[in-house]
């Protein structure tokens, strides 16, 4: 049958095979796996936890020790020259400080450090610099002269990620033309290298042998502690800073970086293999489970995979071979999607009792489209079943089947519940003498089971028409019902009276759709800093361009998404469009700022304040580049998790804007509750500011109110020069508006930056 030989068509690999290998490998290369791909290594470093060796001891500045011996820091330098000579006369092999000594303190205590450093001879001092997500550097000039001449570099220069981890360490950094070894190499007696390695956090930070700076300043610690050891020196506490987060144990000091970074290099030499193994290994069981054909073989080979994957680099992490694994999972268990999609899908498809496709295997298509829909009814089909015996549906079916392939024996028949059937035929085809023949077959009896049953039937014809499949469907069905009722052969359904469907029932299921199809798009709005005259940021908007009834209000479609809790993937959507348009803009205008609305329904949502650190640190724009404006404040009343959702949004650094003030709830004490650095004047007060004596007062004493609480305010609506006159007189500090630029695309919108950056905006 065609319907076996297309779904046999379907099922050849190697096509799919290159399709999910290419998307694994844009997965790798963007790195959409990140996130996991740090959870996972986290996982399997508890496997192996394992102490640290004991040959490098941590003096460690805490809470504890700023107590006892001063709550101020830094610390007066004659501190450090203590813990020098205490260090040094209990034997300390050598001293490291990941401690700064840039600049000038106290002559006296600079000169008592400097003669420690000298009468020790064995102290390495830091030079700075820190990477970000951005691999932004940031370089100093290192100690002091009068420090590193009698003491020995090393750099502490580290590289995080979004989530405040280091996982690769340098070997070595280029300063001041020479080449300095990094804290954790000089540590472990790896100097000359070049290049990266990954830290080993199966290490427990707890194990490291460590002494409060406040014992050593009063010689009550153990001289045997240190004898012979390496020594750091670093702060570990909140109240100093140089906080990192340590995978799998929480925040601790940057000091720990080090030495485990150290203890890596101490078990041997840390070897970085990336993704690709991992991703052709998994490309080479996928094609293996693609050749075969049994479900049980199929799964068995992806269990094995995905086993493999998982459980492999646990041994590989302990021998220091790190691999990355979320390519190759990305290719197994989309293989392992598609073909159980592809099951179900079949299933789905075939009816259980015939083996025919079902109504819902009648795929669109160009062809589909300009065929007709024939609709096959029998009538009495439940009575029919009721009669026949247990099991006996089949050979029912098959005698119905027998009946409407007469004339066409190679016609694709489709089957629906309650005795329905189906198919497409040729328009420009004399059907309707076809269909006539065929009535007159049902006149006959069927026998099934030795029983002679009479069939009822009628027809229905939809001649084809650009509507939906579906709607073809059902207007061929709604013909043969009507056929049946006017007691004829068959009927013809006229698509020009079906009346479109309800349009407000159907916009959030197409919404969905129309994001995935790219019907929706974003448009950027310019907004203008009134005290420069230039453009300075842009609100992005969402648009959507239905392909029938073209430009959809956005008033009505985000208002609706709102309102039925829809509103989560079209945010997404928009910010991330906004947010890669904010940072392809920035590369040429720096400091263009992106505002994105947020419903206040997306606050209840726990994963947001996961999702958009990922989308900023994917695109590489700054946090506080991007403007997030609170919409329906109201429903933030009494929502203590949503304050407690703003203020984490606050601490990213994302710019919290309150949008449409004086609509809502726009109380004083309100102000104060919502963290937010802007206020958003809504349009309806300023459109109206010159004609309304109350209206120009409430823009007054809201530019007002705002200031004197260190807020700034956007004045949205401006359509006019003269209003814009007025809001520069009112000391406003952005304006949105027609008069400044309608909303446009982001082509548009660069070509206006660069044209108005070299002159102000009128």
């Amino acid at each position: 049958m065609r319907w076996r030989k297309k779904q046999g068509a379907q099922s050849r690999p190697w096509t799919l095979l290159l399709w999910i290998a290419a998307a694994g490998l844009i997965f790798g290369l963007i790195g959409l796996g990140e996130i996991a791909e740090d959870g996972l290594r986290t996982s399997r470093n508890k496997f192996h936890q394992h102490s640290a060796s004991g040959d490098i001891v941590l003096v460690t500045i805490d809470n504890r020790a700023l107590q006892a011996v001063d709550r101020r820091w830094p610390w007066p330098r004659r501190r450090h020259a203590e813990m020098i000579d205490r260090l040094t006369q209990a034997g300390a092999r050598r001293i490291y400080f990941d401690l700064l000594f840039e600049s000038r303190s106290n002559p006296l205590d600079d000169a008592m450090l400097a003669q420690a450093i000298v009468r020790s001879g064995r102290v390495v001092l830091p030079v700075r610099g820190e990477s970000g997500p951005n691999g932004l550097m940031q370089n100093s000039s290192g100690p002091m002269q009068m420090f590193s001449d009698n003491a020995g570099l090393a750099s502490i220069n580290v590289e995080y990620n979004y989530y405040n981890v280091v996982w690769r360490l340098p070997y070595s950094v280029e300063s001041g033309g020479k080449r300095i070894p990094s804290l954790a190499a000089s540590l472990a007696g790896v100097e000359g290298r070049t290049g990266e390695f990954m830290a080993d956090y199966s290490v427990s930070p707890t194990s490291i042998p460590q002494v409060g700076a406040d014992k050593v300043l009063a010689g009550q610690f153990d001289p045997r502690l240190v004898a012979g050891k390496d020594v750091v020196i670093g702060t570990n506490s909140k109240a100093i800073g140089d906080q990192f987060f340590i995978p799998g144990v929480g925040k601790m000091g940057g000091v720990y970086i080090q030495i485990i970074g150290a203890e890596t290099l101490k078990q041997g030499k840390p070897v970085q293999l990336g993704g690709i193994p991992a991703f052709l290994l998994a490309i080479a069981l996928a094609a293996l489970a693609l050749l075969r054909h049994q479900r049980r073989s199929q799964n068995l080979v992806l269990a094995t995979a995905t086993a493999v994957l998982l459980l492999a680099p646990v041994a590989l992490d302990a021998s220091l071979i790190f691999v990355d694994v979320t390519p190759g999972l990305f290719v197994i268990l989309t293989v392992w999607a598609v073909l159980v999609r592809r099951r179900m899908r079949f299933g789905e498809l075939t009816n259980a009792v015939s083996g025919l496709p079902n109504l819902g295997a009648m795929a669109p298509s160009k062809t589909a489209r300009d065929r007709a829909i024939i609709a096959a009814r029998v009538l009495n089909y439940a009575e029919a079943l009721a009669t026949l015996p247990p099991d006996s549906e089949r050979q029912l079916v098959e005698q119905i089947v027998s009946r409407l392939r007469v004339g066409q024996p190679e016609r694709v028949l489709y089957q629906g519940d309650g005795g329905i059937f189906a198919w497409f035929e040729e328009p420009r085809l004399p059907f309707g003498n076809h269909i006539e023949a065929l009535h007159s077959l049902f006149r006959n009896p069927a026998r099934v089971n030795g029983l002679s049953i009479d069939l009822s039937v009628a027809f229905g014809v939809e001649v084809g028409s650009s509507r939906s499949l579906a709607n073809r469907l059902a207007s061929a069905l709604v013909a043969a019902e009507e056929a049946a009722h006017d007691g004829l052969k068959w009927k013809f359904y006229d698509p020009e009276t079906l009346a479109d469907a309800s349009w407000k029932l159907s916009m959030l299921s197409q919404l969905d759709s129309a994001v995935d199809k790219g019907e929706v798009w974003v448009a950027y709005q310019p907004k203008l800093d009134l005290k420069t005259r230039r453009i300075v940021g842009a609100e992005a908007l969402a648009r959507w361009t239905h392909p029938e009834k073209g430009p959809i209000s956005a008033a009505e479609f985000i208002a609706a998404a709102e309102q039925h809790d829809r509103i989560g993937k079209l945010t997404d959507f928009v910010l991330e469009q906004a947010i890669g348009a904010a940072a392809s803009v920035n590369r040429k205008h720096r400091g263009f700022g992106m505002a994105v609305n947020l419903s206040a329904r997306l606050l209840a949502d726990k994963g947001f304040i996961l999702r958009l650190p990922a989308m900023l640190a994917r695109h590489g724009l700054p946090a506080e580049l991007l403007t997030l404006e609170l919409t329906e404040t109201a429903a933030l009343a009494g929502s203590g998790s949503a304050f407690d959702m703003l203020g984490g949004l606050r601490d990213l650094g994302v710019t919290i804007s309150i949008d449409d003030y004086g609509t809502g709830l726009s109380t004083l004490d309100y102000l104060k509750k919502i963290p937010a650095s802007e206020i958003k004047i809504d349009q309806s007060f300023v459109k109206a500011m010159l004609d309304t004596r109350s209206d120009r007062v409430m823009v007054q004493s809201t530019i007002a109110l705002a200031h004197s609480l260190g807020r700034r305010v956007v004045a949205e609506g401006v359509e006019q020069q003269a209003v814009l006159e007025a809001l520069v007189d009112m000391n406003c500090d952005v304006a949105q508006g027609f008069v400044i630029g309608r909303p446009m695309s982001l082509e548009s919108l660069v070509k206006r930056l660069s044209s108005s950056r070299g002159s102000r905006v009128a």
